[in-house]
């Protein structure tokens, strides 16, 4: 597998970290995971608008333009024949010394991964909510693709634990949030609505999207919405599942409903 790193297209065998990259050491940095189609990232623009966002938030620079990420990704999809599949970018503060407090002027990592997208039509999901970890909307890191990822790893795993797909997070007042790797959506009395921002959810491109073409609200949703929900479903890059059942209670009549179907297609 050949990877873009620093601006240079390496093999995975032959490229190398700074040990003391920030990334590494203290998960100080930011990722995007970017559909492509016919050898090209699809929503680049929305990418790189919620990358830059991100990097404002951390006070982290992006070393490269938005044209020549979009030059990179085609060149790593390129290099390793890919067509289609699934870009990986992340971006770290790179290395720095012992402590906290950045370098003043740091010398940022940008890598870039390609792999072929998964043949099969995705299954839905019974879902948990988790119970271990919570999302916390009052840090302005939850607006944030963040490397750190360790709360919806804790999440993930007691998800798998408990014999379901993924977990369902609530934040710190005990409304729903999202899922560990999804944006959360609900229909109820036919409204499609999901989780606002102020909440926790992250500011998904996909989620967008069905925001639009949905004409779908945001607001904010407690677990008890759940039973009065006649379908349920997640977004993000790689597509849309429908949700069949949380906790072992069914969402609707345990099957993807119909908004979902209608959605389901979207790349």
């Amino acid at each position: 597998m050949l990877i873009h790193l620093n601006g240079a297209l390496v093999s995975a065998a032959e490229a190398r970290v700074d040990p003391a990259d920030r990334g590494l050491t203290l998960g100080d940095g930011l990722f995007e995971t970017i559909r492509a189609r016919g050898g090209r990232p699809l929503r680049l623009a929305a990418h790189c608008a919620r990358l830059r966002a991100g990097a404002d938030v951390l006070d982290l620079p992006v070393p490269v333009s938005d044209e020549a990420l979009g030059r990179a990704l085609e060149e790593t999809l390129e290099a390793n024949a890919v067509t289609d599949g699934v870009l990986r970018l992340t971006l770290t503060r790179g290395p720095g010394p012992r402590g906290l407090l950045p370098p003043p002027q740091p010398r940022p990592t940008l890598l870039i991964t390609a792999a072929a997208a998964e043949a099969s039509s995705p299954s839905p999901i019974r879902a948990v909510i988790a119970t271990k970890t919570r999302r916390n909307e009052h840090s302005p890191l939850s607006r944030c693709k963040c490397i750190n990822y360790l709360d919806n790893i804790l999440a993930r795993l007691e998800a798998a634990k408990r014999g379901a797909d993924d977990a369902l997070l609530l934040n710190t007042a005990g409304r729903l949030a999202g899922t560990t790797m999804a944006n959360l959506f609900l229909v109820i009395d036919g409204v499609v609505v999901t989780p606002p921002v102020a909440d926790g959810a992250l500011p998904g491109v996909i989620r967008a999207e069905v925001l639009a073409a949905a004409g779908a609200e945001e607001r904010s949703l407690k677990p008890e919405d759940l039973a009065s929900a006649s379908e349920a479903f997640i977004t993000n890059c790689l597509g849309i599942r429908a949700v069949v059942s949380v906790d072992g209670a069914p969402i609707g009549d345990g099957r993807p409903g119909p908004v979902f179907e209608k959605f389901r297609a979207i790349p």
